[in-house]
């Protein structure tokens, strides 16, 4: 468990992770990738969403209760395809399942984590997220998600 700062006067909190929500996993094309998990692995794709402010397409697929988020750029300039152009396809990203986004995304910088985005936004399937860059978190880019209240 991470202990963050609440305040400057010294009170602090506990990050409430309560699950690994997601892992995003970046491909060139979603109709080829999915009969690989629906065929080879026997997961079944229960959704597919595009998120346009973030240019990709995506589609989700159930492993007890964390989930496989493939992600198709719809822009080669859009955070995946520039992804997929330097590292390849495979694992883009971790998602944690968090209580308090808006209260700890500030806290997290407060401790010196980086910060992609400073205030919760919109993602797929209507979470609030918030990413941490990978330069804070040893290469590993974090999304941090929260159901809305």
């Amino acid at each position: 468990m991470i202990l963050l700062a609440k305040n400057r006067k010294h009170k602090f909190y506990q990050m409430k992770i309560s699950h690994i929500e997601h892992i995003g996993i970046a491909v060139a094309n979603l109709d080829e990738a999915i009969p690989f998990y629906e065929n080879v692995l026997g997961l079944k794709c229960y959704a597919v969403e595009e998120v346009e402010d973030q240019k990709v397409k995506t589609a989700f697929f159930k492993v007890g209760q964390t989930k496989i988020e493939l992600l198709q750029s719809t822009d080669p300039e859009g955070p995946v395809g520039k992804f997929i152009e330097k590292k390849g396809q495979g694992v883009h990203h971790i998602a944690f399942a968090v209580d308090g986004l808006a209260e700890t995304l500030p806290g997290l910088e407060e401790k010196g984590i980086r910060l992609i985005d400073k205030t919760p936004r919109k993602g797929a399937e209507g979470l609030n997220i918030g990413f941490l860059h990978p330069k804070s978190t040893f290469g590993v880019l974090t999304e941090l998600c929260e159901e809305p209240k």
